[in-house]
């Protein structure tokens, strides 16, 4: 993508301000938390919940979380201020594609495990039957991160539409060959069949199989777990489809902005969702019962890896398309 901005959008209006404020008011719940917990509160934190077994690690699990909402909250001045408009092409786009990643997975996967967790007949997001973190939480902090999403999507779509539209206008079929070449096929491709395995697995669980899951999992599966793992699918789906499409050129008359949306979200689900979790799963469990197996930490490391060489193809795309 180009560093010099393009069309760009006047000052902030009444609305994209009220976006900017609602977006930082969203990240107060979430940052008021960390920073108790990290002053030694136990908020929210139930008497014999396992975040209390390794206090060290979850201390540094709060601080890297805390600055990464942080991170929201200049994202929102970035998209909104004009000296947003002049930064590197790179600097806003990693970090947005990022968040993408994160709070995408976070904003349908919480309602979708809430209703299916309701029909069900269970009302609490909290899936394991050991004590965690109290029902509220879940609620104060997902719905927080649903509220960042929506309008921090909304105000990325404003200022990429003015510093980079012209890179989606059109359709598919009118894209140029230089867009993307054999090489970025081919990573293309090996990324695409290297995440099949890894969407099997997930299949795999959404449809009952317990293989690579962790004793303490295998025994705490419910509804919404199957409709999360459902959703790692189409995480999966969107991704290869979006940048099949991209490079590859087909489509016909299919906008640009579709299979690029596919494969920015996909793409940052798959391989950001997947590498927090990798991240995770590295963590030294304190019950033998929830020790991550070999299985589950390759499936996340596979996703974090093809989610990343799908993204690079992305850029790859957005920056000849740039010319």
């Amino acid at each position: 993508m180009t560093t010099t901005p393009l069309a760009v959008p006047g000052p902030p209006g009444t609305a994209v301000r009220v976006l900017r404020a609602v977006a930082i008011l969203a990240c107060l719940p979430y940052l008021t938390l960390k920073a108790a917990w990290l002053a030694g509160s136990r908020v929210g934190v139930p008497e014999g919940s396992v975040l209390l077994e390794q206090p060290r690690l979850i201390a540094v699990a709060n601080a890297v979380t805390l600055l990464m909402d942080l991170a929201v909250i200049v994202l929102a001045l970035l998209l909104t201020q004009p000296w947003g408009r002049r930064v590197p092409a790179w600097l806003p786009a990693f970090p947005l594609w990022v968040a993408t990643g994160l709070l995408v997975p976070i904003m349908a996967g919480f309602p979708v495990g809430l209703a299916a967790g309701l029909w069900e007949g269970r009302q609490s997001p909290a899936s394991s039957s050991e004590p965690f973190l109290d029902a509220w939480v879940f609620t104060v902090v997902y719905g927080g991160f649903i509220v960042q999403g929506l309008t921090l999507g909304a105000l990325f779509v404003r200022y990429a539409t003015g510093r980079w539209g012209r890179l989606w206008r059109g359709t598919v079929w009118d894209l140029p060959p230089r867009v993307s070449g054999p090489v970025v096929r081919a990573v293309a491709v090996a990324a695409s069949l290297a995440l099949v395995p890894a969407a099997a697995v997930h299949l795999g669980w959404a449809s009952g199989m317990t293989e690579g899951l962790s004793p303490s999992q295998a025994a705490a599966r419910t509804a919404s777990f199957h409709a999360l793992e459902v959703l790692r699918v189409l995480y999966a789906a969107a991704a290869v489809t979006g940048v099949a499409l991209l490079v590859f050129r087909r489509g016909r008359g299919l906008p640009v902005r579709v299979p690029l949306a596919l494969a920015w979200a996909g793409s940052g689900a798959v391989g950001c969702w997947g590498g927090w979790q990798f991240l995770v799963a590295l963590a030294p469990a304190a019950d033998p019962a929830e020790e991550p197996t070999a299985l589950l930490t390759l499936t996340y490391a596979g996703e974090m890896i093809t989610g990343m060489a799908l993204a690079c193809c992305v850029a790859v795309f957005l920056r000849r398309r740039a010319g």
